[in-house]
C-alpha cells in the first residue's frame, strides 16, 4: 500500500490529543432574546432560562448556540418569571424572587445563590469545559459538609460523596456489589444537603453519563460523551422542596390500583396453569394474602411476546377470570424482543409498518434474546409506541391489568450486553443514534405499555413494572432493583437502593424478596419479608434452579413469621396508600431516609440500615443472620415501640432486642396512623377503618385519604379526604374530623379510634361530644372506642 496514495494518509502523521478538555474561556458579549440570556464565550455558548422561580436552566454547547430542545425526561414548560439582569464590570447578575444566578466574565464562571444569600453551586478554577470529540464537562465546587443523594438505582450507602457513577443502562446478572455500576436505571439528577440545606441538580443528557463524586476533595463533575451540556439548579431548600421541583419538571407518578401495593408472587417460572392454580390454592388454604401472580417467559409460545403457549396454558381467559374471582391479578413479563418469524403476527405487522430499529444504511437490527434472533421496536417513534400499545388488548382482553417490562435497557444476549451504538432511531423524524437514546429506550418502552394499557383498560388503572428507565421514569412504571441474590449482603443493599430511587422522584420501588438468584435461607426469607412488607413494592420472585421461596417453603416457624407480615401489610394498607397519594401530588417518597425528615441531624446523613414511611414510622430491620438484637438510631422527639407501646425519649441510639419473629418499628409521637383488618386480597372491602393516636403536648393532625382504589375517577375529584386533628391537654384529649373532600363512600362505616399510652381517667370528646362509652385496655394502657361515619 506505500506504492498507493495511502503513503500520505493524514492519519500516518502523529496525532494530536482529542481528549484534552479546553474552557469555555472568557465571556464575549451578553444578549437577551425574549426569556432566554444568551451569553458568547471565547469557546462556547450558553443560554440560561428561569423555568420557575426557583428552577433555573443552564445549557452549553461549545460549537453552536444550545438548541433549547428538552429530553424526552421533561414535562414542564418554562413560565414567565420575573427576572431582574443586572451586575458589575466583571460579573452578570440574573436574579428572580428565589435564586440568584451570577457569572464572571473572567473567566466564564456561574455562582447560583438563593434568596437569601445561600450558596447552592459554584465554580472555581474549572467550570464548563469540553473536549474536541464533543464531550462536555461542568466542574463545581464542593464543600466538606456536602452530602449527596439521588442518582437513581446505585449500589452502596447512602451517600455517595466519595463515589463515581455512570448513568448507561446495563443488564447486570452478575452479583451487585457496591462496586456493580452501571445498573438498570439511569437518573442523571441528584440532591446535595448542606449543614440541613437542599438544591438539587438535573443533568438532562440521554448519552452516557459520569457523576465524579469521588476524584477531588474540593470538587465534584458531571459530564457527557456527547450532547448539550444541560442542567437545572433547583433552589431547595428542603430535601421536599427539592423533589417537589424534580418532579415539577419530570412528572410524578400516578395513583396506583391498591392491587400493585398488595402481596406479590412470582418465579422464573410458574410454569404452566396447573403450578399457577396450585399456588393459588396454597394461598388460600394458608390464610395469606395474595394480589398478584407474575408470569414469566415460560408462559409464551416459544418467548414470543403477546401469546401464550398453549399446551403450558391452554385456558389463559379462564384461568384469569377464575384468578380475577379469587382476587388475583396475574402480570405476565413483556420483553421489548420480537421473534425474527415470518410466520408471527407481531413480527409481520412490526416489518409491514416499519416498526423495528434499523441502520442508518437501512438494514433492519437483530439482536439475540430469549427467542433467538429478535427484532426490536423503535420506541422513540410515536407511532410505534401507539402500535405498542394497541399490542396490549392482547392481554387487557383476557383481564389482564397490568404488565411487567422486563429486558428493556434493551438487553441483548452479546459482548456490549446491548443494542449496537450506531442503530439509528427515527426519534420522530428528528434521527439520532443509539448511543444518543440507549438510557431512554426503557423509558418509551414504559410509556408505550402504560398507555396502552390505560387506553384499553377503559377506566381502570394500570399496573407497569419496569426493569430500566430514565429520568421521569416515575410517571408510567414502579421499578424493581433486578437480579438481586439471596445474600444478607443485598437484603442490606436494598435499603438505600430504594430510599435513594425515591430520592430520585422514584416512589414506587422495592427489591426480589428473599433474593432473586442463588438460595434463599428461611431466617433470610423472614427477615427480607418483614423489610420488604414495608417498601413500597412488595414482590417474592426467584430463579429458575433455586430452592423454592414461597412462604411455606421452609419450617411451619418460618411459614408464620412470613405470614404474619404479609397479613401486616394489609393492615398498613390505609396508611401507605395516603403516602403513595403524597408521591402524586407532590413527589414526596413513600420509603424514605431519615435525612429526608432530619436534614440537620448528622447521623442521619449516611444512615443506610433503616427507613421511615412518612415523617412518623421507622423501620429498622435485622439484615444479618443468627442475629436477635441491633442497634436503632432514633432522632429528636419521643417515639413509641410499635409492638409494646414502650415510651423512648429520641435524639440517641438504643439497643433493640428483637427475635426471628419480630421487626424493630418505632412510631413518632404525635402520629395518627390508619389501620385495616388483614383480609386475603384487596379485592375484599374493609369493613371498619382504626386509627391509632399517639400522644404528644399541643396538637396533631394527619389528612387521610381514601379513593376507590380502582379508577381514574380521583382524578376528577371522586375522593375521601379528611382532616384528622387531636389536641392534648394534660388530662384532656380533643379529637375532631373534618371531611374537606367528600366525593367518594367508603365501604367501611365503623370508625375505632385508639389513644396510645392513656389513663382510665382521661376525658376524651370526639366532634365536640364527650365519648362515654371507651374501653380502657389496662395492660395496653390504650383507650378504645368507636363512632359510625
Amino acid at each position: 500500500m506505500e506504492d498507493t496514495s495511502f503513503a500520505i494518509h493524514p492519519e500516518k502523521e502523529k496525532k494530536e490529543r482529542t481528549d484534552v478538555w479546553h474552557d469555555i474561556g472568557n465571556m464575549q458579549t451578553f444578549t437577551q432574546v425574549d426569556a432566554v440570556y444568551k451569553f458568547v464565550c471565547d469557546n462556547g455558548y450558553v443560554n440560561i432560562r428561569f423555568y420557575r422561580s426557583d428552577i433555573v436552566r443552564i445549557v452549553m454547547h461549545p460549537f453552536y448556540e444550545p438548541t433549547m430542545e428538552t429530553s424526552f425526561a421533561l414535562v414542564k414548560e418554562p413560565e414567565n418569571v420575573r427576572v431582574k439582569a443586572g451586575g458589575k464590570q466583571e460579573e452578570v447578575e440574573l436574579r428572580s424572587d428565589t435564586l440568584s444566578v451570577q457569572i464572571k466574565r473572567h473567566p466564564f464562571r456561574i455562582a447560583v445563590y438563593d434568596r437569601n444569600g445561600r450558596l447552592l453551586v459554584s465554580e472555581g478554577r474549572r467550570g464548563m469545559t469540553y473536549t474536541a470529540r464533543g464531550q462536555i464537562m461542568c466542574v463545581k465546587d464542593m464543600r466538606a459538609t456536602d452530602h449527596f443523594y439521588g442518582f437513581g438505582e446505585k449500589t452502596s450507602y447512602l451517600d455517595k460523596r466519595g463515589e463515581k457513577m455512570t448513568m448507561w443502562n446495563s443488564d447486570v446478572f452478575a452479583p451487585h456489589n457496591p462496586e456493580t455500576d452501571p445498573l438498570y436505571q439511569s437518573i442523571p439528577y441528584f440532591m446535595t444537603i448542606r449543614e440541613g440545606y437542599a438544591h438539587g441538580i438535573f443533568f438532562d443528557n440521554t448519552f452516557k453519563t459520569v457523576f465524579d463524586m469521588k476524584s477531588a476533595n474540593d470538587t465534584y463533575s458531571f459530564w457527557a460523551e456527547g450532547g448539550e451540556l444541560d442542567y437545572y439548579v433547583l433552589a431547595g431548600p428542603t430535601p421536599k422542596d427539592v423533589l417537589e421541583q424534580y418532579t415539577t419538571l419530570t412528572g410524578r407518578m400516578e395513583l396506583p390500583p391498591k392491587w400493585a401495593i398488595g402481596y406479590h408472587q412470582s418465579r422464573y417460572s410458574y410454569q404452566n396453569e396447573a403450578e399457577v392454580r396450585d399456588l393459588v390454592e396454597h394461598f388460600q388454604r394458608k390464610n395469606i394474602p395474595l394480589d398478584a401472580i407474575h408470569l414469566d417467559i415460560h408462559h409464551m409460545d416459544g418467548y414470543r411476546v403477546f401469546t401464550f403457549d398453549r399446551t403450558r396454558f391452554p385456558h389463559p381467559q379462564r384461568l384469569l377470570q377464575d384468578l380475577e374471582e379469587a382476587g388475583i391479578h396475574a402480570v405476565p413479563i413483556v420483553d421489548p424482543g420480537v421473534k425474527k418469524d415470518p410466520e408471527y403476527p407481531v413480527y409481520q405487522e412490526g416489518i409491514r409498518q416499519n416498526c423495528f430499529c434499523r441502520y442508518v444504511e437501512g438494514a433492519m437490527y437483530f439482536g439475540d434474546v430469549w427467542p433467538g434472533s429478535s427484532a426490536f421496536p423503535d420506541f422513540t417513534s410515536r407511532s410505534v409506541r401507539s402500535w405498542w400499545g394497541e399490542k396490549q388488548k392482547f392481554y387487557t382482553d383476557i383481564g389482564v391489568e397490568g404488565i411487567w417490562n422486563d429486558m428493556n435497557e434493551p438487553a441483548v444476549f452479546n459482548e456490549t450486553k446491548t443494542m449496537d451504538p450506531e442503530v439509528i432511531h427515527d426519534n420522530d423524524g428528528n434521527p439520532k443514534t443509539h448511543r444518543e437514546l440507549h438510557n431512554v429506550y426503557g423509558l418509551f418502552m414504559a410509556e408505550a405499555t402504560f398507555h396502552g394499557l390505560k387506553k384499553h383498560l377503559r377506566g381502570k388503572r394500570p399496573f407497569v413494572l419496569t426493569r430500566a428507565g430514565y429520568a421521569g421514569v416515575q410517571r408510567y412504571a414502579a421499578v424493581w432493583t433486578g437480579d438481586n441474590r439471596s445474600f444478607w449482603e443485598h437484603l442490606q443493599m436494598m435499603m438505600p437502593m430504594c430510599m435513594n430511587l425515591g430520592m430520585s422522584g422514584v416512589a414506587f420501588s422495592g427489591s426480589d424478596v428473599g433474593g432473586f438468584a442463588h438460595d434463599a435461607t428461611g431466617e433470610l426469607l423472614a427477615r427480607w419479608t418483614q423489610a420488604g412488607a414495608f417498601t413500597p413494592y412488595f414482590r417474592n420472585h426467584s430463579n429458575l434452579g433455586t430452592v423454592r421461596q414461597e412462604p411455606w417453603a421452609f419450617s411451619e416457624e418460618i411459614e408464620e413469621i412470613v405470614r404474619k407480615y404479609i397479613q401486616l401489610r394489609y393492615k398498613w394498607l390505609p396508611y401507605l396508600y395516603t403516602l403513595f397519594r403524597e408521591a402524586y401530588m407532590t413527589g414526596a417518597p413513600v420509603m424514605r431516609p431519615l435525612v429526608m425528615e432530619y436534614p440537620n441531624d448528622t447521623h442521619t446523613w449516611n444512615l443506610s440500615d433503616q427507613f421511615l414511611l412518612g415523617p412518623y414510622v421507622m423501620i429498622a430491620p435485622i439484615t444479618t443472620p443468627s442475629t436477635f438484637h441491633r442497634v436503632v438510631y432514633l432522632p429528636e422527639g419521643t417515639w413509641y415501640d410499635y409492638w409494646t407501646d414502650e415510651k423512648i425519649k429520641g435524639g440517641r441510639h438504643i439497643m433493640v432486642e428483637a427475635d426471628l419473629a419480630t421487626l424493630p418499628m418505632f412510631i413518632k409521637e404525635g402520629a395518627i396512623l390508619p389501620e385495616a383488618e388483614a383480609k386475603s386480597s384487596t379485592k375484599t372491602p374493609d369493613d371498619a377503618m382504626t386509627f391509632h393516636i399517639y400522644p404528644t403536648e399541643g396538637e396533631t393532625e394527619y389528612a387521610f385519604y381514601e379513593d376507590d382504589g380502582a379508577t381514574i375517577r380521583y382524578q376528577e375529584g371522586h375522593y375521601l379526604e379528611q382532616r384528622i386533628r387531636c389536641r392534648f391537654a394534660e388530662n384532656v384529649v380533643t379529637i375532631t374530623v373534618e371531611d374537606t373532600v367528600n366525593a367518594f363512600t367508603p365501604p367501611w362505616k365503623k370508625v375505632v379510634f385508639t389513644l396510645h399510652h392513656t389513663t382510665p381517667d382521661m376525658l376524651i370528646t370526639w366532634n365536640g361530644k364527650r365519648v362515654v362509652d371507651a374501653f380502657f385496655d389496662a395492660d395496653k394502657k390504650r383507650a378504645v372506642f368507636e363512632v359510625v361515619r
